[in-house]
């Protein structure tokens, strides 16, 4: 095994001449099938389109949009000219995505019509309001000088937007010799990806990841779970997480394997797309499987094809990986851990692990990639078994944080080491396990929310003289979002009106499960707030109340 400089674009395009006829993609519920070749074509046109449009190398587009078919025709074709696909959370609200698309300086914003109960068109109307009056490209924006272009993914026509077959007819008019050029220009170390995460401290910020680091990660992870050009990946997981690109939809493209989308989770749809495709390997968070395993109709369905997949993004119970491996077939699920900023995988449980260690542990570190467990007060390496924060270095850690040099320094060590912000231990015979948290981050579901950004938003509702957001235990999602808060002297707040404050502003796996009305916060002797006991007394508050949570 060695480490390659090929790019994106170049994987697909290897592909598409060794294996052309052969399926890649592929949306089994409405047998909907791109062979390589008929992909790469599509993604060259698309890439030509944008170039059409006045994308240029090194330019921001943004991607805002469940697994819908055309999601990774938009991946490759920034990659194949040198753009930087920009990836936003499709539960992002009005003031979330205001923030990503000035932050983030995207030059052309790729949407659908939306999920759940927000219309992304509408949101994007006000945001740039200027969209109903301007010709299409031609967009002057008083609040985000920077966005020039809306697409819409679909058929359907916006004022002010192009839409998908508008960019593709475009493409035709540009010539193979424009594109040819732009690809040339594009090197393994270019940033392609970029995804916004609360990090260990502060806002949402942009994670810089180039082809060299999610190409190599993602020919690792197929690597350790033995991926060939037969294995079929049933793909339900999120593309703008880290999981969808990197640990799916890379692992594919480094092994000619086939790609079989869900659009949005639904585990009928998993369990019938594994079933009809004769699929080999399945990801998903723990609240997925759980749902795929309690589905009423799961005994209609044969699994028996599946043989792998990655179980990771919260804490992965024994049992239910024991049911995994005997219910739905998963005789070898492993795990993964790491963090955005690692591309994601750091660490992982492979093939070869015996059962125990892929249910108990994190796995050990990925080829070519350097892992310790440091003491966080003293930066000395701690030795076996003994409990410090978990660091990483080489080809996988991010290029840095976009615009934010502050923070990168933060984050990567003078010698290069990535500090996670977790903690765990090193057992003897290698592997790792996690075993809690320094940063004060909340994993709800695989969802990282960082409280801050929380008590930021609510700081704004008037009424709320002090805030403190953290995690409570929850047996579903892992943990679900707690809030301690101090009302002004002679205000009166229900929890129902705080939540209603949140509700369209910040996504909803933010919005707070559980409001705690306290007068005081527990302080250290120096005045600093002891985040880590809020947590007991809101399971304390819960349990008077006759509520039991976990």
């Amino acid at each position: 095994m060695q480490l390659t400089e090929k790019t994106v674009g170049q994987w697909l395009e290897y592909w598409a001449e060794t294996t052309p006829d052969k399926e890649y993609v592929v949306y089994s519920d409405r047998d909907l099938r791109f062979t390589w070749k008929q992909f790469n074509e599509r993604v060259d046109n698309m890439a030509k389109g944008l170039l059409a449009i006045g994308v240029k190398p090194g330019d921001h587009v943004g991607i805002w949009a469940t697994n819908v078919p055309d999601w990774l025709t938009f991946l490759y074709a920034g990659a194949k000219i040198g753009a930087v696909l920009v990836t936003i959370n499709t539960s992002y609200k009005q003031h979330e995505l205001e923030f990503l698309v000035n932050n983030s300086d995207i030059h052309t914003l790729c949407i659908t019509e939306g999920v759940f109960d927000g219309s992304y068109v509408d949101m994007v109307y006000e945001m740039a309001p200027e969209l109903k009056t301007s010709q299409r490209g031609y967009l002057k924006s008083d609040r985000f000088p920077r966005l020039k272009n809306v697409v819409f993914i679909g058929q359907q026509k916006f004022r002010g937007m192009y839409n998908t077959p508008e960019i593709l007819l475009l493409g035709k008019n540009v010539s193979d010799e424009l594109l040819n050029d732009a690809k040339k220009k594009v090197t393994c170390h270019d940033v392609v990806n970029m995804q916004y995460t609360s990090g260990t401290t502060g806002f949402p910020k942009g994670v810089m990841l180039t082809h060299y680091n999610v190409v190599n990660n993602g020919f690792f992870t197929g690597e350790g779970m033995g991926f060939t050009q037969d294995d079929k990946l049933c793909c339900c997981v999120p593309l703008f997480h880290c999981f969808g690109v990197t640990l799916a939809t890379m692992a594919c493209l480094t092994h000619g394997s086939t790609q079989v989308m869900v659009e949005k989770f639904d585990p009928l749809v998993v369990l019938a797309s594994v079933h009809k495709e004769r699929c080999t390997v399945l990801h998903g968070v723990p609240t997925m499987f759980i749902a795929e395993l309690n589905h009423p109709m799961f005994d209609m369905f044969d699994v028996s094809s599946l043989r792998t997949g990655i179980m990771a993004g919260a804490l992965c119970p024994i049992e239910l990986m024991r049911r995994v491996t005997d219910k739905l077939h998963v005789t070898h699920i492993t795990s993964v851990y790491g963090l955005t900023e690692c591309s994601p995988g750091m660490t992982h449980s492979v093939l070869e692990d015996p059962f125990e260690a892929r249910c108990t542990t994190v796995g050990k570190e990925y080829p070519f990639t350097e892992v310790k467990v440091v003491n966080p007060e003293t930066g000395e390496e701690c030795p076996v078994g003994v409990q410090g924060e978990i660091c990483c270095r080489g080809y996988l850690v991010m290029k840095g944080y976009y615009k934010n040099s502050q923070a990168t320094t933060e984050a990567i060590d003078k010698d290069g080491f990535l500090h996670s912000g977790d903690l765990g231990i090193k057992d003897e015979n290698g592997y790792y396990r996690i075993t809690g948290r320094i940063k004060d981050m909340i994993i709800r579901g695989g969802e990282n929310i960082y409280p801050r950004e929380v008590e930021e938003f609510l700081y704004h509702l008037e009424g709320i003289k002090d805030i403190q957001v953290a995690g409570i235990p929850s047996e579903k999602y892992g943990e679900e979002v707690g809030a301690y808060i101090i009302l002004k002297d002679g205000v009166t707040l229900t929890p129902e009106e705080i939540k209603d404050f949140c509700r369209g502003q910040i996504a909803r796996h933010k919005i707070p499960k559980y409001i705690f009305f306290v007068k005081e916060f527990p302080m250290t002797g120096s005045g600093k707030i002891q985040k880590y006991k809020l947590k007991d007394i809101g399971l304390k508050m819960l349990k008077e109340q006759g509520i039991e949570v976990i």
